[in-house]
């Protein structure tokens, strides 16, 4: 899909402006809530002031639930290394842990709460049709971007027993912001690099490099990603024949890593063709983020919807998991 494509959808009316310059569109006093004289450039760009716990977003300083966020984070950047992720696609990425339909897997996440986010203390189940529900309100003619929402974190069955039982892996290794391994990491990183310092790839004399295992620009997808539910998740939809869009896919494999595209580090490794994936991943993440203070819906008379939407492209049945 060309660029122009997305500036279009983005905006009717303003198709032809580039999408960093309708983010500055944006009003300055945010409205509490999207009323109906707004604007379309407004309406896209309305977010919330606060989130659930009355607080602002991503505050990893001294939110509500910053000792579990803290822990979390700290666990993976010391355990997250190279030896790690490869060991992790070699234990996922057949996708043998058993025959599940997506409903059974939101079923799964009912009771699974993600230890790495200061804004939300919900089942993730409701997070990701909470997220879809908001993609669907504001780009109603794009089906497969609401089913991307609601597809968004099912790879957090990763920490589920029921799925993966005796496999079953711990939440540094499923949840939160991901990072590139095999190089230096970015002091963009929550939490900054202090809380590396118990990773025995930053003193590596490859690993603990700027560019590492990596050539210059050689593409966002190339690189090796810390071990998490996006990744994992880009994978059974690939591997399970799923037709959503690249874009889309795409949206889900980088929707955590949050240093690069909202931080704008690692662009020593990015190719021009990623920017394209870039303007597709910030505009699913803020449906992703600011959704987490909307009400909780009715989620079980929205499960006909995205069935229909996963039997369109082609994971309405079982998949591997």
């Amino acid at each position: 899909m060309q660029q122009k494509h997305l500036r279009r959808c983005l905006s009717r009316k303003f198709w032809c402006i580039p999408l960093f310059l309708l983010e500055t569109m944006a009003v300055v006093q945010q409205p509490l809530a999207p009323t109906k004289d707004m604007s379309l450039e407004e309406f896209h760009d309305w977010k919330p002031a606060e989130n659930g716990f009355g607080d602002s977003f991503r505050n990893y300083e001294d939110s509500a639930r910053q000792d579990v966020v803290k822990k979390t984070y700290t666990e993976m950047h010391t355990n997250q290394t190279v030896e790690f992720v490869r060991q992790q696609h070699k234990n996922w990425l057949n996708l043998d842990k058993g025959e599940f339909t997506v409903m059974e897997i939101v079923d799964v996440l009912d009771t699974f709460v993600d230890d790495s986010d200061p804004d939300n203390d919900q089942p993730n189940s409701i997070h990701d049709f909470q997220t879809a529900e908001r993609i669907r309100e504001q780009w109603p003619e794009h089906d497969w971007f609401h089913l991307v929402g609601f597809l968004h974190d099912l790879g957090k069955v990763l920490a589920c027993k029921e799925i993966a039982g005796k496999c079953a892996l711990e939440q540094w290794a499923t949840v939160g912001d991901t990072f590139a391994v095999g190089c230096a990491p970015s002091d963009d990183i929550v939490f900054g690099l202090e809380s590396f310092k118990g990773n025995p790839d930053v003193t590596h004399p490859v690993y603990g490099t700027e560019y590492g295992i990596y050539e210059p620009n050689c593409g966002i997808s190339n690189l090796l990603m810390s071990w998490g539910h996006d990744e994992y998740m880009y994978w059974v939809l690939k591997k399970n024949g799923c037709t959503i869009p690249e874009e889309g896919l795409n949206m889900i494999r980088f929707h955590s890593f949050y240093p690069w595209h909202e931080k704008r580090a690692y662009k020593h490794l990015e190719a021009p063709e990623d920017l394209e994936t870039l303007q597709w991943v910030k505009e699913f993440n803020k449906f992703d983020l600011y959704s987490k203070g909307d009400s909780i819906p009715d989620c079980e008379a929205l499960k006909p919807y995205y069935q229909s939407l996963m039997d369109k492209y082609n994971i309405g049945g079982l998949l591997r998991w």
